[in-house]
């Protein structure tokens, strides 16, 4: 034991992969800030709405008007700080308030990315990235170090192999396997793909895609770890990315994987970064770093630091399988399904047409969805139970103010998953009204009437 603390956690190493993380991070942060501002998102996903989609204990984090903006300039602000390595705790804590609550303030806008981006930087906060190659390290050169603890590179490889390997395993089910699903529905789509659009509505294309996948996500991880692979494994993983980035929308997410990659590399790899950069623009890399050891207590005594790490990590590796507390197919009831890196999984698809019931009266009429949600919400909302629950009870207090009694609130909802015919999805007799949100299995969700075999 004493000698994998030694080798993993307490053993000096190089600065320098933190730092070129550090850097690459702030600045693909920053751009991705400046992206979604530039497409308008902030106006259409967070000004435009009337109704915002909450996080269960979260119902308080709301967009903030005109002023969401300003959270946006802190956020884009706050990273640039980070890549520059100025006031770093600061500018990290900053960052990851700002972006976490602009993840928060529309479940609809859920992407595993987003969530991927939140739990890094919470990392980051503990992690002495500004110890060399930062504005902090060159204005007060004392607190600055050549070597740092080794558990503070390997607790972002650690991560980055948590967040690929249950993707992958996530993958071993028979939808994903055996059926091609969903590929087998989206890749056609993407006939256009230059190259290998002609491809992509072969079936057999369609199965290589997908064991592919599964394969690369329950590999990668090992393969970066082990020196004779990691630069073969490093082409795999841009290869991959891009391929993915060409033919889905997913942002800057394949980008952000490919420079997080990074940090598998030895430190001798890092450094010629930083050498090639300072004879670029002739900058003296002694100025930033002092050749002094960061200090950790020789026998390794837990630290507050460490305990939060350590809580840290056995959270990400224990949430993803809380889907085992629930009932029913996790595809179709998605209790569980979120933040467990079960990524592009399903496709489902739906409608969901609600009923208001004046319950002293008995009158009742139908609920058009485009008066009150935006047609993106509404998709979002048709085929996951808990915004259904929620968008119920915003219906509630909607009619009762405008003077209907005793409001109830019913759904005739159908969904369809992973190319199967669409079916009831949630008990149209139930009043939804008087369903409360909790962590409890939602009963009032009709069985799934196929099976999903695997993880």
């Amino acid at each position: 034991m004493e000698s994998v603390i030694n080798k993993y956690f307490k053993a000096p190493t190089e600065t320098a992969p933190l730092a070129v993380f550090r850097i690459l991070f702030g600045l693909m942060m920053f751009f991705s800030i400046v992206r979604f501002w530039s497409y308008g998102w902030i106006d259409k996903l967070y000004i435009q709405p009337k109704f915002f989609f909450s996080y269960y204990g979260f119902e308080w984090v709301k967009p903030l008007g005109v002023y969401t903006y300003l959270i946006f300039i802190i956020c884009g602000f706050a990273s640039l700080l980070v890549a520059l390595g100025y006031r770093y705790k600061l500018s990290i804590v900053i960052f990851f308030l700002s972006f976490t609550y602009i993840e928060l303030m529309d479940k609809t806008t859920y992407l595993n990315h987003y969530y991927f981006i939140s739990l890094l930087s919470f990392l980051m906060i503990f992690l002495p990235a500004n110890a060399s190659y930062s504005l902090d390290a060159y204005h007060n050169p004392k607190k600055s170090f050549e070597y740092v603890p080794s558990w503070t590179v390997n607790s972002i490889k650690l991560l980055l192999s948590i967040v690929y390997f249950y993707a992958g395993l996530a993958k071993l089910n028979s939808d994903w396997l055996l059926k091609a699903m969903p590929l087998k529905i989206w890749l056609p789509s993407k006939f256009d793909t230059p190259f290998i659009g002609g491809l992509l509505g072969e079936e057999w294309v369609q199965y290589l895609f997908s064991w592919s996948g599964a394969i690369y996500d329950l590999t990668i991880p090992f393969l970066l770890l082990y020196k004779k692979t990691r630069r073969y494994a490093f082409v795999i993983v841009v290869v991959f990315h891009v391929l993915t980035r060409v033919l889905f929308p997913i942002g800057m997410f394949p980008y952000v994987m490919i420079v997080s990659a990074l940090i598998f590399f030895d430190a001798s790899f890092h450094e010629k970064i930083f050498k090639y950069i300072s004879k670029v623009f002739k900058i003296d890399n002694s100025r930033f770093y002092n050749q002094a050891v960061f200090e950790e207590r020789p026998s390794f005594k837990v630290s507050f630091k460490h305990i939060v790490i350590t809580l840290f990590f056995c959270l990400q590796l224990t949430i993803p399988f809380r889907y085992l507390l629930y009932p029913g197919e996790l595809f179709w009831t998605e209790e569980g399904y979120r933040f467990s890196w079960r990524v592009m999984l399903i496709e489902k698809s739906g409608y969901a047409q609600f009923k208001i019931v004046d319950g002293e009266s008995g009158r009742w009429f139908y609920v058009d969805n485009t008066d009150f949600i935006t047609p993106f919400q509404e998709k979002q909302m048709a085929f996951q139970p808990d915004f259904i629950l929620e968008y119920a009870h915003f219906l509630k207090n909607h009619f009762e103010k405008d003077g209907h009694k005793n409001v109830q609130v019913f759904v005739d909802c159908q969904v369809s998953l992973n190319g199967r015919l669409s079916t009831t999805y949630i008990d149209p007799t139930i009043d939804l009204a008087k369903q409360k949100e909790s962590f409890l299995h939602k009963n009032w969700i009709t069985p799934f009437k196929d099976e999903i075999k695997g993880i």
